[in-house]
């Protein structure tokens, strides 16, 4: 017997890589990490597990490194800093948004800092660089300069989603504040 589709399977989207990479952080962001399976997967997008590895043919690992590149890379604004020259106010923009996303997407975050996913960050590195060179910081200091502020946004949101209180007070932290003090120490420090 041939099995029909269902009345919602003819009037779905296709099948995508990126339909499914949406899907999936859909179930990481309301349900978690632990609770992203192929099969729980292919029930949200209303599709049998092993369509999904026609879009995805190293399955699971693949998945879990379109997730890290889907809310890792986000390239600042090149633009605004041609525009109105003023690369720090660029670059808050930026880090602002960019922990915003990591905070939202808190599921993804453990993904983030621990799969060798090089290529999840390096437009967002370069276009960092980018705005430090348009700046007008040297080449060799803008490097570091977009690294470190990588480092700062992606490793402050990792303590934030812990809720680490590394200093030892029992007072609540104020995320904002302290986020803000260590960005204005950052690019403070660039020059």
């Amino acid at each position: 017997m041939v099995r029909q589709p269902s009345i919602n399977a003819q009037h779905r989207a296709p099948l995508s890589t990126e339909r499914i990479i949406e899907s999936a952080l859909r179930i990481v962001d309301g349900q978690g990490l632990a609770r992203l399976t192929m099969r729980r997967l292919g029930d949200a997008l209303e599709v049998e597990a092993m369509a999904i590895y026609h879009h995805l043919p190293r399955g699971k690992e693949q998945l879990l490194d379109g997730l890290v590149a889907h809310v890792a890379s986000a390239p600042a604004d090149t633009g605004s800093t041609a525009a109105n020259g003023d690369w720090r106010a660029v670059l808050r923009a930026w880090a602002a948004g960019y922990r915003t996303r990591l905070l939202t997407h808190a599921g993804v975050l453990p993904l983030v800092v621990t799969r060798r996913n090089p290529a999840a960050l390096t437009t967002t590195v370069a276009s960092l660089r980018e705005v430090l060179r348009r700046g007008g910081v040297a080449e060799d200091t803008a490097a570091v300069a977009a690294h470190t502020l990588l480092g700062y946004v992606i490793g402050h949101a990792s303590l934030e989603v812990r809720g680490t209180n590394e200093d030892g007070a029992e007072r609540p932290v104020d995320w904002d504040a302290r986020f803000t003090a260590g960005l204005d120490l950052i690019i403070g420090g660039v020059g």
